[in-house]
């Protein structure tokens, strides 16, 4: 990719505060999955809602990826795996195939799993189990926020940070965050740790359907 996605995103209508944290009217504490790239904010999330402490993964290149047994706790926050043009297997964008690849990875949604819809009132409602919060802030906080990391020498992925990696890694989350909405999926983005959840607008599923499937 490129160029570095931008999404439209508008402030959520109505929210509710969960342990002093706005969230979408209507999820449920049990929905609650937080994805984003490194130093988003995601155990730091955690940590203030009494989250799943522990960090999950998810290859989202796989069937039934939604059973996974690490879902079974939430809410939690997922480190995600994902398709890439000319690389048979997921990566994540803290890979060295990924940070150290010459050109920037093509994301390959075509190949991302989802969960199926509702077919009948006794089957498994599995796009409505889980709301994925995709924490996005500036990349160039995030920068920042890692080179805080870095001098606690408490992640080695931060040690070869720089701003331009952030923003690759920025990109691909919002361009799978688009891609859920528009595929179904309840997704809301967060670009400010203590700021009000936003929607993506203008993608095929609007704030208001997702709510009223919360």
């Amino acid at each position: 990719m490129s160029n570095i996605l931008e999404l439209d995103l508008a402030p959520c209508d109505q929210v509710e505060n969960i342990k002093g944290v706005p969230f979408p009217a209507g999820l449920r504490f049990r929905q609650l999955l937080v994805t984003g790239p490194p130093g988003c904010g995601k155990s730091k999330l955690m940590t203030k809602i009494g989250g799943w402490p522990e960090e999950g993964y998810i290859d989202l290149t796989l069937q039934n990826w939604w059973r996974a047994r690490s879902l079974t706790f939430r809410p939690r926050e997922l480190h995600l795996g994902f398709p890439f043009v000319g690389y048979p297997d997921a990566l994540s964008v803290i890979d060295p195939e990924w940070l150290e690849a010459p050109e920037p990875l093509k994301l390959e949604t075509s190949r991302i799993c989802l969960p199926p819809k509702k077919k009948s009132f006794l089957s498994v409602d599995w796009r409505n189990r889980f709301f994925f919060e995709f924490s996005l802030p500036p990349p160039e906080q995030i920068l920042k926020w890692r080179l805080e990391r870095r001098r606690r020498h408490s992640h080695p992925i931060d040690n070869m940070v720089n701003l331009e990696q952030v923003k690759r890694q920025v990109a691909v989350y919002r361009e799978v965050a688009l891609y859920f909405q528009d595929q179904g999926m309840l997704i809301y983005v967060r670009d400010n740790f203590d700021g009000v959840p936003k929607y993506v607008v203008g993608a095929k599923t609007d704030n208001e359907s997702l709510k009223s499937r919360a």
